[in-house]
């Protein structure tokens, strides 16, 4: 499929021909959630699990009588009252390690940026290259654009420097390189917006 390419600027800079089995795909709301569920899953830090009563090596053996000695009837040193016992109701070790199929987790991108272009959100661009990387300059030629109110921009091989510096301060814009595209942050913004390396590196990650 062709679709037009731009300037920074808002001016029209010929076509680019998009790869149907990586923008044409039909999106199936269900592939997208197994993904976006696998990748906020892997996102999670796992606790460190902290030693209980049953954990502890300590003895077990009665330490005093058990009438008489005007304290408490303790039977063992493992309790969580005694220092070097088991902690009680602690932290326990739980697995946020899902695995998902690479061929499960490379269609959800596919469908992903083919969602974009069914919905009308996706925008090409020539590069994205800022002059002096001014961020009040940025800002303008991002209104010429029409942006919605997030915006996701991918670029190639590295995000453009002139660019991230001036739409550092930028709220609702974000730079990724090629190699970063994934579902979640593509879903979540309202517009994504590629370079033409970009198209070149997507397309070259999925037939390679």
């Amino acid at each position: 499929m062709k679709v037009k390419v731009q300037t920074l600027d808002a001016k029209a800079n010929g076509d680019v021909e998009l790869n149907e089995a990586v923008f044409g795909v039909e999106p199936r709301a269900d592939i997208l959630h197994r993904v976006v569920t696998w990748q906020l899953e892997k996102r999670r830090g796992t606790a460190r699990g902290a030693r209980e009563r049953s954990d502890v090596a300590r003895t077990g053996k009665k330490f005093g009588r058990q009438k008489g000695g005007g304290t408490a009837r303790h039977g063992d040193r493992r309790a969580p009252i005694f220092v070097g016992g088991g902690k009680a109701h602690g932290p326990r070790v739980r697995d946020f390690n899902p695995s998902l199929n690479k061929k499960v987790r490379a269609l959800g991108l596919k469908m992903a940026l083919s969602s974009k272009i069914k919905d009308g959100s996706l925008i090409i661009l020539d590069n994205l290259d800022v002059k002096d990387g001014k961020t009040r300059e940025l800002a303008g030629l991002l209104a010429k654009l029409g942006l919605a109110k997030k915006a996701l921009f991918i670029d190639g091989d590295a995000v453009n420097i002139s660019f991230a510096n001036a739409s550092s301060n930028l709220i609702g814009i974000n730079v990724l390189p090629a190699v970063g595209a994934n579902v979640y942050d593509i879903l979540k913004h309202d517009t994504l917006v590629l370079t033409r390396a970009a198209v070149e590196k997507l397309e070259a990650r999925f037939n390679g």
